[in-house]
């Protein structure tokens, strides 16, 4: 995409449908007369004189307890420098997103229009009254210390910059394993630091409390090495002047131990990393381009342990592994400040998270085997969901300990449950299949590129790595659109019906013929069929000149699954097809099967469905919980529909004792577990959370997952193939580009699926 294209999209997300990121919603019930006189007057007047007699009141009355506000004046903002208050407003929206998405935190973004520091000072305490805590932002140094500085002081709210200090708190974990691993003491070892601003000075203090000496650390900025020599210092950086005047940091990298580097990209050659001591540890963190470039440095030293600001590489140092659950943990103890002790609970704890088993679900989305503490895992990372479970815990525990709790928890159980509970609402499991799907893109045949928002997919597809798109349809329109679009990659255009593809077309009409020509197909027939570009991306997938394709966005779903049975087939063992329907609920991820494909399937068809949905479930890292649904409850009615799926049950228990699968059961049984253990206590659902749902026919589970979609706004990925001999998936009629993109990730991850299952067959034989 050029630079035009990308200003392009990035304006069109923020303006579009909405302007902003975020929105205000009712939290209760407002349709009658009687709801709104007790939101407001005259009910509201109760909750108003309860706190008029207790202060804190606010807090069981109101929203204050989970809203923070994210303040700036826009002095520093990202890497665009002063550009003032109105401009940083996206970036705020863009922090008050994080909260939400990865603590289920409130936030109201809040930009003021001054430089002067007591000014702004007096404006946030003037506010703070709404709030639950305040999180500072892009304010620039050294207003930025002095700010954060008095106002932790002078307001009974937790505060924290987290340009500061959300790095500080993440480096400083990944600096105790990567000592740990390293062999060395934090007492002993020599620190180079390359950036003298906010977030350096904030790392070297968190240094300091694991161990780190003062006078083992030297740090520069733009104009040198801090000495004491230095006249143009502020008061916190005069703490860090240990390096003697004029020293180089080529100099000062001989035989250091670690080198923090919070500055500008390639300042750090491969001789300076040679010249450092025996296993070094390098955070070489200034974004986009790093002090040293990641490859480039593992190259050079092959005993390095190395992080970066970048996603794409291992250990990351990414803030959104701190402060979500550090206001998460505060806020629940309702602190009155974020003080040292709480900051360095959570160091200590991302460190010790990294240390543990790595959830399947997490090895899966970031395409690894196993992921394990070592060199290229020295923190978290930050799709892991035990965070909030294990951080938010651990900093209020610290608040409690160190006496700034004012409402202690006591039943640590049940609020690490209700934590968990909060991620439900997150839309985690996209960013996870995306992610995965990242780590090995596969080459996906767009059957339909010549429509414009298919085109859009594919080409979001190839940007952000998910794909390696080959684009079918009419090449003059296709090449119109990607100008339109600013889609310039060389991407491969395919027209099957043009001259210039008829020797490949010939080719898959004799293989498809040959397949089928006791099955009533001519060769005529073949090859006027191979002219279809769903017959031709199939064979494409089948001839092995792509791994999976996606088609549907312009037809009808039974017109476009034929060719796919005709010409790819069932898996090996495979006797029947199905699909299921991923939807993103508040309570998380829920799969529908058989949402299109069988009408009305039987006990041995139930069966058969709930075992390749248990294991597409699984696919995504989620531990299948399957509810098989009907109208009655455990032999409640003897009528054929409910009777199937008891069947089926019976079957699945008998065969499959471990599968946690039950049913018949009512929806609301399934979905509400204490009603569920209270009507039926030997169920094996009693007490769990079910994710997966099993309809006994198609028009029940068709029109369930598209009443989700339409009243609830629920996405839905899907309808995804099941118990297909190759990747082929279907697009919703109509479906928009996010869904789309979503399919393709998901036919990326089956094909990594069938890959690896063809290479473990390979090597049994």
């Amino acid at each position: 995409m050029n630079k035009y294209s990308k200003r392009r999209e990035a304006l069109l997300y923020h303006a579009k449908p909405t302007p902003g990121k975020i929105k205000v919603v009712p939290t209760k019930k407002y349709a009658t007369q009687r709801d709104l006189s007790l939101a407001y007057s005259p009910g509201v007047a109760e909750p108003c004189l309860e706190i008029a007699k207790d202060v804190n009141n606010v807090y069981k009355y109101t929203s204050k307890g989970n809203l923070v506000a994210v303040i700036s004046n826009g002095t520093a903002v990202l890497g665009l420098g002063d550009i003032g208050p109105e401009a940083s407003k996206p970036v705020m929206e863009g922090k008050a997103l994080l909260f939400k998405i990865f603590a289920d935190i409130d936030v109201f973004d809040i930009e003021v229009g001054t430089k002067d520091i007591d000014a702004f000072i007096e404006t946030v305490k003037n506010i703070a009254p709404t709030f639950g805590g305040i999180n500072l932002e892009d304010i620039k140094a050294p207003e930025s210390f002095e700010i954060e500085r008095r106002l932790v002081k002078e307001l009974n709210i937790p505060v924290m910059h987290d340009d500061q200090h959300g790095t500080a708190i993440i480096s400083s974990a990944a600096l105790l394993n990567a000592l740990e691993l390293a062999e060395k003491q934090p007492e002993n070892v020599k620190v180079v630091v390359s950036g003298a601003g906010s977030a350096a000075l904030a790392c070297a203090n968190l240094y300091l409390l694991l161990g780190v000496k003062t006078e083992n650390i030297i740090m520069f900025d733009k104009d040198g090495v801090l000495s004491s020599e230095r006249t143009d210092l502020s008061d916190l950086q005069k703490k860090y002047t240990a390096g003697k005047p004029g020293t180089t940091l080529a100099e000062a990298m001989k035989n250091a131990d670690v080198f923090l580097g919070l500055s500008a990209g390639n300042i750090v050659s491969p001789e300076m990393l040679l010249s450092m001591a025996k296993n070094p540890i390098v955070f070489a963190m200034a974004n986009p381009i790093p002090e040293i470039d990641y490859d480039l440095a593992i190259a050079t030293r092959d005993d390095i342990i190395m992080a970066t600001g970048r996603s794409d590489h291992p250990n990351q140092v990414n803030n959104v592994l701190g402060f979500p659950y550090i206001f998460r943990g505060a806020l629940d103890v309702r602190a009155t400040k974020i003080n040292e002790a709480m900051k360095m609970a959570a160091v200590r704890a991302l460190a010790a998270l990294a240390k543990e088993s790595v959830p399947e679900q997490v090895n899966i989305a970031y395409g690894e085997t196993r992921l394990n503490f070592g060199k290229e895992y020295i923190i978290p990372k930050p799709f892991d969901p035990r965070l909030i479970a294990v951080v938010a815990p651990a900093v209020a525990k610290a608040a409690m300990e160190s006496g700034v709790a004012l409402n202690p928890i006591s039943d640590w159980g049940n609020y690490e449950e209700e934590l968990l509970d909060r991620l439900g609402s997150d839309n985690k499991m996209v960013r996870l299949l995306t992610n995965r799907a990242k780590t090995e893109p596969k080459r996906v045949v767009f059957a339909e590129a010549d429509h414009l928002d298919v085109l859009k997919a594919a080409q979001i597809a190839h940007e952000e790595g998910i794909a390696k798109p080959i684009l079918l349809g009419n090449k003059e329109v296709i090449l119109e659109l990607k100008e339109e679009l600013g889609f310039d990659a060389d991407i491969p255009i395919f027209d099957p019906k043009t001259s210039e593809e008829d020797k490949r077309r010939l080719e898959y009409a004799q293989i498809f013929w040959e397949a089928r020509q006791r099955r009533g197909i001519s060769l005529l027939d073949a090859q006027k069929w191979m002219r279809e570009r769903n017959y031709f991306a199939a064979m494409m997938v089948n001839h092995g000149d792509a791994d999976a394709m996606v088609s549907g966005y312009s037809r009808s779903y039974p017109s476009v699954v034929k060719p796919l049975m005709q010409l790819i087939g069932k898996a090996p063992g495979i006797s029947l097809i199905a699909t299921t329907n991923m939807m993103m609920t508040n309570r998380g991820p829920m799969f529908l099967s058989d949402t299109a494909i069988n009408p009305n399937p039987t006990a041995d068809d139930l069966a058969k469905i709930a075992l390749m949905t248990e294991k597409t479930v699984r696919m995504f890292g989620m531990e299948p919980v399957i509810a098989m649904v009907s109208y009655s409850n455990f032999g409640s009615s003897s009528n054929e529909s409910a009777t199937k799926v008891r069947e089926a049950v019976a079957y699945l228990h008998k065969y499959y004792p471990d599968l946690i699968v039950d049913g018949e059961i009512q929806t609301d049984f399934a979905l509400n577990s204490d009603m569920l253990k209270e009507k039926f206590p030997f169920s094996k659902l009693a007490g769990k959370k079910v994710n997966t749902m099993i309809f006994p026919n198609l028009e029940s589970a068709n029109i369930t997952y598209k009443l989700l979609k339409e009243l609830y706004k629920v996405d839905s990925i899907g309808p995804i193939m099941l118990g297909m001999e190759k990747p082929a998936h279907i697009f919703q009629l109509g479906a928009s580009v996010e869904e789309m993109v979503n399919m393709v990730a998901v036919a990326v991850v089956d094909a990594q699926e069938k890959e690896k299952r063809r290479k473990m067959i390979q090597v049994n034989l």
